[in-house]
C-alpha cells in the first residue's frame, strides 16, 4: 500500500487529512479561504514542518483567490501560526514572492509541493542503507507520509530499506502530550504492514540499554546553521539516551527546514502550546482542576549528539552540513524564507 497523501488541492480547495482524527476515523476537511488554512495549522488538522509549509503555499493561493488580501498581509496572518518550523516560512515565501511578481500563485505552490515529495524521496534512498544492519529502528512522534504530505522524512529511509529487504522493526514512542507516534506513526506503519510496537515516552531508555534497538532516527522542524535542531520535545531525550547507549542517532530533513539566518538553536523560537493539552485525553481528565501545566511542542537537540543527517543530497556528517546549507540559500528566492 503506498503512503498516504496528507493533502491535495483541487477545485474545491485545500483538501486536509483531519489529523486529530485518527486513528479512529478518517476525515477530510475543505478549506476555501486562507483564514480556513491558518486555524488548521495552528490547530493541528495539519501537522508536520514540510506539510504546513505545503498546506500554508496553498493558503497563499486562497487569499489571492478570495481578494482583500495583499501577498505581505497573507503572509504575516499564515506566519503567525506556528512559530518553530522553518518550512512554514519557505512554503509562504515560495508564493508570495510569485504574487508579487504578478506570476501564477498555483503553479509556485504547485512547484513548492513537488520540490518537497521529491526531496523527501530522495531521502528514502539516501537513508535506507542505514537500516540495512541495523533494523531495530525507534523514532519520536510522526515524520512519516502525513508530515510531509508524501513519503516522509524519519520514515522515508524505512520505507525504501523494507522495500529492499530489509527485515524492519520500529519502535514507536506514543509522543505525549497529543500522541503523535501512538496516533499517526502507528497508523501509516500498520496501513503498510511494517512490524512496529508503540511504546511509552519514557521506555526508550530500558529498550536501547537491553540491546533492543539497533538506531534512533526522527525528523526536524528547523535545523540551525550549526546543526542544533529542534524537534517535537522529547526528542533531546532521545538523542542522550542514544549516546549513553552508543546508538547511532540520525536527523532527517530536506531543504526547506535547513535554515542559514539562525546560527545556533538557542536563537530558534520554541512554541508553548495550551495547557488544555496537557489536561486531558480525550474527555477523560488527567490531573486536578488547579494544577497548572507546561506544553512547550519542541525542544533542541545540540548537533553534537547528532551521528548524521539524512538530507536530499545525502548523509552528511554534523560539521559538514556547508553543502546543505549552500544549497539552501542558492534556491530560487520563490523558496526560501
Amino acid at each position: 500500500m503506498p503512503p498516504v497523501r496528507a493533502l491535495w488541492f483541487d477545485r474545491k480547495g485545500l483538501e486536509l487529512i483531519d489529523q486529530r482524527a485518527l486513528p479512529n476515523a478518517t476525515r477530510l476537511r475543505t478549506c476555501r479561504t486562507v483564514e480556513e488554512v491558518a486555524d488548521s495549522i495552528r490547530t493541528m488538522v495539519v501537522r508536520g514542518a514540510p506539510a504546513i509549509g505545503v498546506a500554508a503555499a496553498y493558503g497563499m493561493v486562497l487569499a489571492e483567490r478570495q481578494g482583500g488580501f495583499t501577498p505581505a498581509r497573507a503572509a504575516r496572518l499564515l506566519a503567525s501560526t506556528r512559530p518553530t518550523a522553518h518550512d512554514l516560512f519557505v512554503g509562504i515565501e515560495a508564493v508570495r514572492s510569485a504574487w508579487a511578481e504578478g506570476e501564477d500563485v498555483v503553479a509556485a505552490a504547485d512547484r513548492y509541493r513537488r520540490s518537497v515529495v521529491d526531496e523527501c524521496h530522495a531521502i528514502g534512498e539516501a537513508g535506507a542503507p542505514l537500516f540495512t544492519r541495523r533494523p531495530r529502528v525507534l523514532t519520536h512522534c510522526n515524520a512519516g507520509a502525513l508530515a510531509t504530505v508524501e513519503w516522509g522524512t524519519a520514515l522515508a529511509p524505512l520505507r525504501v530499506a523494507r522495500e529492499r529487504g530489509a527485515d524492519l522493526f520500529v519502535w514507536v514512542d506514543e509522543t505525549r502530550p497529543l500522541l503523535q507516534g501512538a496516533r499517526l506513526t502507528a497508523w501509516e506503519l500498520s496501513r503498510e504492514g511494517i512490524p512496529h510496537a508503540v511504546i511509552a515516552d519514557n521506555a526508550a531508555g530500558l529498550f536501547m540499554r537491553a540491546g533492543d534497538v539497533d538506531a534512533v532516527i526522527v525528523g526536524a522542524d528547523r535545523i540551525a546553521r550549526n546543526g542544533d535542531v529542534a524537534n517535537k520535545i522529547g526528542t533531546y531525550e532521545k538523542a542522550v539516551l542514544a549516546r549513553e547507549n552508543g546508538l547511532p542517532f540520525y536527523v532527517a530533513a530536506p531543504r526547506s527546514t535547513f535554515d542559514p539566518g539562525t546560527r545556533t538553536g538557542a536563537q530558534i523560537p520554541i512554541e508553548e502550546r495550551g495547557e488544555e493539552e496537557m489536561r486531558s485525553i480525550g474527555e477523560r481528565q488527567l490531573m486536578p482542576t488547579r494544577s497548572r501545566a507546561r506544553n512547550p511542542a519542541f525542544d533542541v537537540t545540540p548537533s553534537r549528539l547528532v551521528t548524521g543527517y539524512v538530507t536530499p543530497l545525502g548523509v552528511m556528517k554534523p560539521g559538514g552540513l556547508g553543502p546543505i546549507f549552500r544549497a539552501a540559500r542558492r534556491r530560487p528566492a520563490a523558496d526560501r524564507a
